[in-house]
C-alpha cells in the first residue's frame, strides 16, 4: 500500500518497516527524545494492536453468525421433514465436515426445496379443510351455497401425507353424505311437485316455504341440504299425502253419489259426462290418481255443487223415484213368484210423501232395504222355483202327450208326423220323471219352510198344497185310466163271446 503524498521512488511499496523509517528520519530531522520516540511508538503499537482485536471480534462474530444459520437451517430442515413426515430428502450431503459456508451451501438447496413444498402442502390442507368448512356449514344449515368462508389455519406442525389422506378421507364422506342428501333432497321435491299437480296446488308457493333454494330455477348444488330443510320437507310430503288421501276418500264418495243419483233419475249420458273427470275416480286406487288438479278443492266444490242440485231435484221428483223403486221391488217378487199387495205398498208410499216429517233419504234407504231382503229372499227361493218350472213343463208336457194320445190320426202319414212321435217319445221320458221331481220338490220345500219359519207359497198359493193337489189329480188319473183298461179289456172279451 502506498502512503498519500510520498513520491520518492527509492522507498518502493509502502510498508509498516519503510513507514517507521521515514519516521525515524523526520524524528532525527525534527530532534525528538528518546522519551518522547518510545511513547510514540508505544501509541503506534496499542494503535495496532486495537486495530486487530477489532477485526478479530468481526470474523469472530461472522463466524458465530454462520454458525448460528447453519443450525437454524439444520433444524429448519429437521422440522420441515418431520412436518412432511419425510425422513430424508435427495440431494442433502452425507458429510458434516467442510468449512461453514461449504456446509451452508450444501445445506441451502435441500432446504430451499422443502419450503417450496411445505407451501405446496399448506395450499392442499387448506384447500381440502375449506371444503370440508363448508360441506359442513351446508349440512349444518348455517352456511348458504356461494357463502364464502376464511381461509383456515393450517397446522404447519403436521402436514404430512398420512394427515392429508385423513382430510381427503373425511371430504370423501362429506362429499357422499351431500350427494345422499342431494338424493333424498329431489326425492322429496318430486313428491311434493307430484302431489301438487294432482291437488291443484301451487308447487313453487309450496315447496319454497320449506327452503328458497327448492326452487327448479336453483341449480341442484346449490340446493339446501340441512337437516332442517330435510325434515321439513319429509313433513310436507306426509302432510301432502295426507290431505291427498282426505281429498281422495271426499271425491269418491262424491261420485258414488253422483253416479246413485244419476241411476235413481235416469240422467241422461250427456248429463253425466261432464263429471266424467270425478267418477272416473271410483275405479281408482290413491295411488293410480296422477292427473293433474283430479283432487283440486274447485273440483271437490264443482262435484259438491252438483250433488246439491241433485239432492234438491231428487225431493221434487221423489214420488216418481219411489214408485220406480216400488216397481223395481215388484219385479223382483214377481220373477220369485211372490205375492205382495203392490196397491197398499204404494199408497203406504203416498203417505208417506205427503207426510210433514217426510225425510227422502229415510224413505229410499227404506225402499234400498226392502230391494235387498227381496233379492235374498228371490235368492234362497232360486233352486226350488227352478224344480217348480222343471216340474210344470212336465206337465205341460204330460197335457200336450194326453192330447197326442187321444188323436186317432198321429200314425198317419201326414207331414210334420214324424216331428210328433220323436216328440212324444221325448214327452213320455220327462213324463215318467214327473213322480221322483214331485217328490224331490216336497222334500225342498218343507226344508225351505222348516229353515225359513214360514209357507213356501207359489204367486199367493202354498205350494205343498199345489203339489198335494197335483197328487190327488194324478191319482184320479191313474185310476180313470185303470178303469178305462179295465172296460176296455172287458169290452174285447164280451165281444169275443158274442163273435163265438
Amino acid at each position: 500500500m502506498r502512503v498519500a503524498g510520498h513520491n520518492d521512488p527509492l522507498l518502493g511499496e509502502t510498508t509498516c518497516g519503510s513507514l517507521l523509517q521515514q519516521l525515524q528520519l523526520i524524528w532525527d530531522e525534527v530532534g525528538e527524545s528518546d522519551e518522547d520516540r518510545d511513547k510514540m511508538l508505544l501509541q503506534l503499537e496499542q494503535e495496532c494492536l486495537d486495530v486487530y482485536r477489532r477485526k478479530v471480534d468481526q470474523a469472530s462474530s461472522s463466524r458465530a453468525h454462520l454458525l448460528q444459520q447453519l443450525a437454524n437451517s439444520k433444524s429448519e430442515l429437521t422440522r420441515l421433514l418431520s412436518a412432511l413426515g419425510e425422513l430424508s430428502v435427495s440431494g442433502i450431503p452425507d458429510k458434516t465436515t467442510g468449512t461453514i459456508k461449504e456446509q451452508l451451501a450444501a445445506i441451502s438447496p435441500s432446504l430451499d426445496l422443502l419450503c417450496k413444498k411445505r407451501d405446496s402442502r399448506v395450499k392442499e390442507f387448506a384447500d381440502v379443510q375449506l371444503q370440508i368448512q363448508t360441506l359442513r356449514g351446508e349440512i349444518a344449515g348455517n352456511l348458504q351455497f356461494g357463502e364464502h368462508l376464511e381461509t383456515p389455519h393450517v397446522n404447519e406442525d403436521d402436514l404430512s401425507v398420512k394427515k392429508l389422506n385423513e382430510f381427503l378421507f373425511e371430504l370423501q364422506a362429506l362429499q357422499k353424505e351431500k350427494s345422499n342428501r342431494l338424493n333424498k333432497i329431489l326425492e322429496s321435491v318430486g313428491s311434493v311437485h307430484d302431489l301438487c299437480s294432482v291437488l291443484g296446488m301451487d308447487f313453487v308457493g309450496t315447496v319454497t316455504e320449506v327452503h328458497p333454494s327448492l326452487d327448479d330455477a336453483v341449480g341442484i348444488q346449490a340446493k339446501s341440504i340441512s337437516d332442517e330443510t330435510l325434515s321439513k320437507l319429509s313433513k310436507m310430503v306426509i302432510g301432502l299425502q295426507e290431505e291427498k288421501s282426505k281429498r281422495f276418500t271426499k271425491i269418491q264418495a262424491l261420485a258414488s253419489q253422483l253416479s246413485d243419483l244419476w241411476n235413481l233419475m235416469d240422467a241422461p249420458m250427456e248429463e253425466c259426462q261432464p263429471f266424467h273427470h270425478i267418477t272416473c275416480n271410483m275405479s281408482l286406487t290413491l295411488d293410480e290418481v296422477t292427473v293433474p288438479g283430479a283432487l283440486a278443492l274447485d273440483v271437490i266444490e264443482q262435484a259438491e255443487l252438483e250433488v246439491e242440485r241433485l239432492d234438491q231435484l231428487k225431493a221434487s221428483r221423489m214420488k216418481d223415484i219411489a214408485f220406480k223403486k216400488q216397481t223395481e221391488l215388484e219385479d223382483i217378487y214377481a220373477r220369485a213368484h211372490i205375492a205382495i199387495d203392490s196397491s197398499a205398498a204404494r199408497d203406504r208410499i203416498m203417505s208417506i210423501i205427503e207426510s210433514s216429517s217426510f225425510e227422502p233419504s229415510e224413505l229410499l234407504a227404506d225402499m234400498e232395504n226392502q230391494i235387498l231382503k227381496a233379492n235374498e229372499e228371490a235368492l234362497s227361493r232360486k233352486d226350488i222355483l227352478e224344480r217348480v218350472d222343471r216340474w210344470m213343463l212336465a206337465c205341460e208336457e204330460e197335457s200336450w202327450l194326453e192330447d197326442y194320445n187321444r188323436d186317432d190320426n198321429r200314425y198317419s202319414a201326414t207331414r210334420g208326423a214324424h216331428l210328433n212321435l220323436k216328440h212324444a217319445e221325448k214327452a213320455r221320458v220327462l213324463v215318467n220323471k214327473i213322480p221322483a221331481i214331485v217328490d224331490t220338490l216336497v222334500a225342498k220345500t218343507r226344508a225351505w219352510e222348516q229353515e225359513h219359519g214360514m209357507a213356501f207359497t207359489y204367486d199367493g198359493v202354498p205350494l205343498l198344497a199345489m203339489l198335494d193337489e197335483y197328487k190327488v189329480l194324478r191319482q184320479e188319473k191313474e185310476e180313470e185310466k185303470r178303469r178305462m183298461r179295465v172296460f176296455f179289456l172287458l169290452s174285447n172279451s164280451i165281444f169275443s163271446m158274442i163273435g163265438s
